[in-house]
Parts: C-alpha cells; structure tokens; sequence
C-alpha cells in the first residue's frame, strides 16, 4: 500500500499483449442502434434459455447469445431495465476475450452473428449486443476472485475471520487490498442466491484436475486485469468467471470483467475504509439498500436519476478500459 492509501501495481504477468478490438471500424464513438432500452427479445430462433440477462438462441454454427438490458441485484431481476447496458456488456467482454486469450480460450466464434444471420434489418435493435458462442457444458461454480475486502467477502471476514474457508489476517478493514487475490468460489444457483464455497467443495463438484484449473486462470486472469487497468485509473476490487467444457478444453463462457461481473473503482477516490466513486451496479445496491429493500423479489421500481446514472457509470468504464464510446444515436454527438 502507498502511504496515501491507494494501491501500488501488482508484478506484471509477462508474455500477454493487449490487442485490438476486432470488428469494431470506429473505437471512439458508436451510434446506438436502439434508443430505446431492450428488455426483452422474440427472435425466429429456438429459445434454449432467458437468463437473467441474456437470452440464448439455438443456430446451426453455435449459440447466438443477446444481451439485454435486464438489470439484476442481488439475485433478483428488476422491472426497468438500464438503456445501452447490454451493448455494453457485450462490446467489453469482447474485448477482454481478446486481451485475454493468451491465458485462456474462450467462447467467442463472431461478434457480429446478427449480421451473419440476417438479423438486422428486422431487428436493428440487436447490433452490438449479441456475440455467437461455443456450445460448452458450463461448469456449476461462479469463480470469483478478490483483491480488496467488500462486499460479502467483508461479511464473512467481519463474522469469522474467514472468506470462503480461507483463513485472513486479524484487524483487515473493508475495502482494504489484500496482500494477494484470494480465489472464493461461489454455487451456481438456478433461482435465488448463490452460496460461498470452499475449495474443497468446488473439488467434490468438479473434481481436482478442473478445480485447481479455474482457480489458477482465474487468478491469473484477475492479476492481468488488474495491472492493466491501474494505469487507466481503475481499481478491480473483484471479478466473477464462468468456465465451461468443450471436449476436453475448459474455456472462459458467458461475460468477462464487466460492470454486471466486477467491482471497478475510480482509483484517485480509492482509499482503505472509505468508499470510492463506482462504475458498476454497487450503484444500483447502494440506492435499493438506502430505501430498505429486503433483497427479495419482487423489486423495488427505479427512479429516473437511478437509472441514467447506472447507463453513465457503465459507458463510461467501457470508454475508460477499451476507448469505445457508445451515444445514442439522438444525441448531439459532436
């Protein structure tokens, strides 16, 4: 820690260049499609899932997978959806699947299927928020990492002593970076919340092979994240990742640092106890968690003010981490 209390940068992993977005002709500005927020689609395709953000279709090359603009918290799912949200997730985690296939395949086939399909003279509202993915038998543990102490990993430190079995140092306070990430593994959870897991349990469900393999990449993964945005002015408190089996492979699957994923922080308002400017949905908790919402369904509805700020933090990381600005097309964009 620096004395005044923001973070230094962690060792650097070598051998991992950061590369270009693909497909993308313009970085710094793209018009919007849809002013409008989607929070739903009805595509002539076969529906394999709605989850609580992305609706999944069958096609004949792989997964055509839409993110909406479906907000959840807390594991529930709210009624107003946050507008540019989706394009968001979808253009960010394109981009870090390609910083990051040096450490780790991933299921990315096309980041831009709704035009190999088609798709787009009827639903223009598609583009930029769908990506063609690999079918893979997604591996029933959320891998969450954590370089700082908040959230429920605060809770179970403040109650114990202890995060997801793994024992941390007396006199910790929250928010504190901890002397290296710690891997805490959550259950993947159909409907309700998920639940922490010990290491141990991730092996009795995955067994040890694919067990000590997503927590090594996802350290990894977290540490390169890390180090690459602490010069861009970003702390990653910490970060959720899914992994699936293709054949023998474990591949990343679903989204990867995002603000729906990961904690980011404004790094010059970082310091140890205190609370720093969020671009994420810490946003979105803080405000149902000041109303007293008892984080079970049905939702709370969102105020306008809410709902704006949470589409200003999340295009503004996107700009911040990969340079792609996103408008809406009715906007004075000059």
């Amino acid at each position: 820690m620096l004395p005044s209390g923001r973070v230094d940068q962690p060792p650097k992993i070598d051998c991992i260049e950061t590369l270009p977005i693909p497909n993308v002709p313009d970085r710094l500005k793209i018009m919007s499609e849809s002013p409008a927020a989607i929070r739903e689609t009805a595509l002539p395709l076969p529906l394999v899932a709605r989850g609580k953000v992305r609706d999944v279709y069958e096609t004949p090359n792989g997964l055509l997978i839409v993110a909406t603009d479906r907000l959840s918290a807390f594991d529930v799912v709210f009624d107003d959806p946050i507008p540019l949200k989706g394009e968001v997730l979808t253009r960010l985690s394109v981009w870090w699947f390609e910083q990051t296939r040096g450490l780790v395949g991933n299921h990315l086939v096309s980041d831009h299927p709704e035009v190999d399909l088609g798709l787009l003279q009827k639903f223009p509202e598609l583009r930029g928020r769908c990506i063609l993915g690999r079918r893979a038998e997604v591996l029933p543990v959320e891998c969450v990492v954590r370089g700082y102490l908040e959230g429920s990993a605060w809770v179970q430190y403040r109650d114990s002593g202890l995060v997801c079995g793994v024992p941390l140092p007396p006199g910790l306070r929250r928010r504190q970076r901890l002397d290296h990430p710690i891997f805490t593994p959550t259950t993947k959870a159909a409907a309700g919340h998920d639940l922490p897991m010990t290491f141990a349990e991730v092996v009795e469900v995955i067994g040890l092979e694919a067990a000590e393999f997503v927590r090594k990449t996802s350290v990894d993964l977290y540490r390169f994240a890390h180090d690459l945005l602490l010069p861009k002015g970003i702390v990653l408190s910490d970060t959720k990742f899914e992994f699936g089996r293709v054949g023998d492979e474990i591949i990343l699957v679903d989204e990867i640092l995002t603000p729906d994923s990961s904690r980011f922080w404004e790094a010059d308002t970082y310091v140890d106890g205190a609370d720093a400017r969020s671009f994420d949905k810490q946003y979105v908790r803080d405000y149902v968690e000041s109303i007293g919402w008892d984080k079970r369904p049905p939702a709370p509805r969102l105020p306008r003010e809410v709902i704006q700020g949470t589409t200003r933090r999340y295009t503004e990381i996107l700009e911040l981490i990969a340079g792609i600005k996103i408008v809406n097309r009715e906007e004075d964009v000059s």
